[in-house]
């Protein structure tokens, strides 16, 4: 298996410290080799996610950032970022990983899902939140994701019960886990099999979420 270059995380580390155009410019050549040997990095990883689930495209983000519309002018992003979009309308959510000093991190899910999609997945938590709940809180999944992360409304959603016994899940807005990763576990010889392996233990919430999606209120699919 692939592991990152040894210079990625130094490298991010001296651009958190100068995050300019002169400092970048003067390492432009060194970038380029941590660029192209990180993406054949995402590339042997989504190989190894194709043998547990079907991945339609892979995300390499670009390191520079948009600042026109920022106050912050600084012109770098200072991580690697990559996300796995699955294949087919039948399979929904996506994978991301996040590469930056002290600060790497896994994440699954359903980020800012649009006003539809939030509102049938409440639905289903409103009806029948089970088969949800076992996914999410089965020992295999909870042992990796933790819990959920991101914000939560204020109270119920419009429409719900604010004394629904399940108003926690309806408060969310995003349906989405994250788990932390030292610069020692992205830095050793096990990170593809170890990201592969939680991205993998994401598989049976991944399934549910997607079928809700792809289904009415009556089970019936909308495909």
């Amino acid at each position: 298996m692939k592991t990152i270059h040894p210079q990625l995380i130094s490298f991010l580390s001296e651009l958190q410290k100068n995050n300019n155009r002169e400092w970048f410019q003067t390492n432009k050549k060194l970038f380029d080799e941590l660029r192209k040997d990180s993406k054949a990095l995402f590339e042997e990883l989504q190989q190894e996610m194709n043998t547990h689930d079907t991945i339609e495209s892979m995300k390499f983000f670009r390191i520079y950032k948009d600042v026109r519309f920022s106050k912050d002018k600084r012109p770098y992003k200072t991580n690697f970022g990559c996300s796995f979009q699955r294949a087919t309308a039948a399979l929904r959510g996506g994978y991301y990983v996040h590469i930056e000093p002290n600060a790497s991190f896994l994440a699954i899910g359903f980020w800012m899902p649009n006003k539809e999609d939030l509102n049938r997945v409440r639905q289903e938590i409103d009806i029948d939140a089970e088969h949800l709940k076992k996914a999410i809180n089965s020992k295999s999944f909870k042992s990796v994701w933790g819990e959920f992360k991101g914000e939560s409304l204020k109270s119920a959603p419009r429409g719900f019960d604010k004394e629904h016994p399940e108003i926690e899940l309806l408060r969310l807005k995003n349906y989405v886990f994250m788990k932390d990763m030292s610069d020692a576990e992205v830095s050793s010889k096990s990170f593809v099999n170890d990201v592969n392996s939680a991205f993998k233990a994401a598989r049976p919430f991944m399934d549910v979420m997607s079928e809700i999606l792809t289904t009415d209120l009556n089970g019936e699919s909308i495909l």
